[in-house]
């Protein structure tokens, strides 16, 4: 989906090709691959914090043009050029901390206009370690974790970006996403108020589960001509475009399908909202689901070796 959020933000003029991605490669690199096999970027550089990985990371780099540093975000946004147009995803794994937050401001700040920020962080409960951050003396042997200890935690982290007036019952295992939701908006917003001539224009609102749930939000920092090409470009018109961080966000729930039931609904694609199959039994709500994203859903396969 973000790889077709920023093809059509080149259609509307956004010169995406000749970006600078930079991201959390790690050993795998698949944003790199995507980017630039159906981008055409070619400037890329991945972040790399772990000293141990050095040599693997570099063994696994898939192009030429993927360049490779050994540090964190931290102290490599500082240094990004201010004459390059950026895409920048910080693409944390672990839940909300203060580091990410001041990366988040550091990354604001200095961009280009027409650059794009994507942030991701897990939305579980911070565990046992995460938690002892916020409270040092604390015996996770004697106590079960719960919202008056995660309420403690993102206060720790993130008291000048919460919402006024939470309570306790606002910190359950369920309201974490939106507590999240809200601290990454307001980094976001807070932290260009000082930029008078941009803005941070919302467009990535997505709530997912990847072995554990985890909320990807962002967007574009940009004066009057990219809020005019955003406006006009067929973005707004996806189902998962978030052009406004107090909507609900774009939940990926992918069904569980059998290859055969796959083929089957994709030649039906895209279908009415109430259409079912006649083959087979499906909840019709599970039939819309697919219809939002089998565009975008990878077909996998099993074979014996």
């Amino acid at each position: 989906m973000i790889v077709d959020a920023l093809q059509r933000l080149q259609q509307a003029g956004f010169p995406i090709t000749d970006y600078q991605y930079t991201g959390f490669g790690a050993i795998y690199f698949v944003d790199f691959i995507l980017f630039h096999k159906l981008l055409g970027m070619s400037k890329l550089l991945s972040l790399e914090r772990a000293a141990g990985l050095e040599r693997r990371v570099k063994f696994n780099k898939p192009f030429k043009c993927v360049e490779v540093e050994m540090m964190p975000a931290s102290a490599a946004i500082p240094n990004l050029s201010r004459d390059t147009k950026h895409i920048v995803w910080l693409d944390y794994d672990g839940v909300i901390h203060k580091d990410f937050l001041s990366d988040i401001q550091s990354a604001v700040t200095v961009l280009a206009p027409g650059s794009i920020l994507l942030v991701t962080v897990d939305v579980e409960p911070p565990e046992d370690l995460d938690y002892k951050e916020a409270e040092p003396s604390f015996d996770a042997s004697n106590v079960v974790l719960g919202p008056k200890h995660w309420m403690k935690y993102f206060e720790f982290q993130a008291s000048a970006y919460l919402k006024l007036g939470l309570s306790e019952s606002d910190f359950g295992r369920a309201q974490l996403p939106t507590r999240t939701a809200e601290i990454l908006k307001a980094s976001f917003t807070r932290s260009i108020v000082s930029r008078t001539q941009v803005e941070f224009l919302p467009m990535f609102n997505f709530l997912y589960k990847d072995s554990h749930w985890m909320l990807s939000m962002g967007g574009l920092i940009g004066g009057a001509t990219e809020k005019r090409r955003l406006r006009n470009s067929t973005l707004r018109d996806t189902k998962y475009f978030r052009g406004d961080f107090g909507a609900p966000p774009f939940e990926i729930a992918v069904p569980r399908l059998t290859r055969k039931e796959r083929i089957y609904l994709d030649r039906e694609m895209p279908c009415a909202d109430n259409w079912v199959p006649k083959e087979f039994d499906l909840d019709p709500d599970e039939v819309r689901k697919y219809r939002d994203i089998y565009r975008f859903l990878p077909a996998f396969a099993e074979i014996l070796v």
